[in-house]
């Protein structure tokens, strides 16, 4: 036992000194990529800390606050409009409990005039704006900004519509497939493979994996974003009742992944020397 450490030690002593190297470095594995931007902050359903949300009233201030890129959720009408709409079912945002699918555009209803915020509990969400925006409409107002569109529902029609938009504005480096779920990712990405992509709940949690584990620098990563909550905010507000996100010690190695090394080796790949950065 004795004499076989005399080989166990030096040969891990070895891969965690390349590891970490190669964390630090991982152009030296990893060709960089050209993107188109860089960012930082990202205003999720556009930014409805202060106004109703998903409005274009919310994504318009969010701009003018200097955010890195609008985050926002795509539903089909009845009619076939490309809808943006964090919730399917139009209850918690309206007060009626219908679908968007159920309905045509123009019966859509309005939004409630005071929304609670959902991750900051106790807060409320107020405008003047109180429709729903489609999806083109946001394309057509900011031309430049980037843009991550988050598919919830396997819905093929949905993906092709909102891909089409996407490249009726040429907006294909500016706009971003996300979503949580790895089947719907796949099918985003065979509807529009020109479009960056972020990563889906599992390949997160694959990322976490390979981080602890030493592997990630040796791992091609197809993903060019990396989106998260900051930990300490869902922690206090967000899914209070979710034992794992009391943990302090969870909290503690997401933040250390996802915060440093994770997303530095993200960006690092993907940009280069001569690339401006969003901000």
């Amino acid at each position: 036992m004795a004499s076989s450490l005399y080989f166990i030690l030096p040969a891990l002593g070895g891969y965690t000194l390349t590891s970490l190297y190669l964390l630090k470095n991982p152009q030296i594995l990893h060709k960089k990529k050209r993107a188109a931007f860089h960012c930082t902050h990202i205003s999720h359903r556009g930014g409805s800390g202060e106004r109703i949300e998903s409005t274009m009233e919310a994504f318009t201030h969010a701009v003018e606050q200097g955010t890195g890129m609008l985050e926002l959720d795509c539903h089909l009408t009845r009619d076939g409009h490309v809808v943006v709409s964090h919730d399917e079912n139009l209850l918690r945002q309206t007060g009626r409990d219908v679908t968007i699918s159920s309905l045509n555009l123009e019966d859509l209803p309005l939004y409630k005039d005071r929304l609670e915020v959902t991750f900051n509990a106790g807060r409320y969400s107020t405008g003047t704006d109180r429709k729903f925006t489609l999806l083109e409409e946001v394309f057509r107002k900011f031309p430049k900004m980037p843009v991550n569109i988050e598919i919830k529902e396997d819905n093929s029609l949905l993906m092709e519509k909102a891909s089409n938009m996407v490249k009726q504005y040429d907006r294909e480096d500016l706009t971003v497939w996300a979503t949580v779920d790895s089947t719907i990712m796949e099918k985003c990405r065979r509807t529009n493979s020109t479009m960056p992509y972020s990563f889906s709940m599992r390949r997160g949690l694959q990322l976490l994996l390979l981080y602890y584990s030493g592997l990630l620098p040796f791992v091609p990563l197809g993903e060019s974003f990396l989106q998260f909550y900051l930990p300490r905010i869902i922690n206090r507000t967000y899914i209070p009742e979710e034992r794992l996100l009391k943990n302090r010690m969870v909290i503690y190695l997401i933040e250390k992944c996802t915060c440093s090394s994770a997303t530095r080796i993200l960006t690092s790949r993907r940009r280069s020397k001569q690339e401006p950065q969003a901000s």
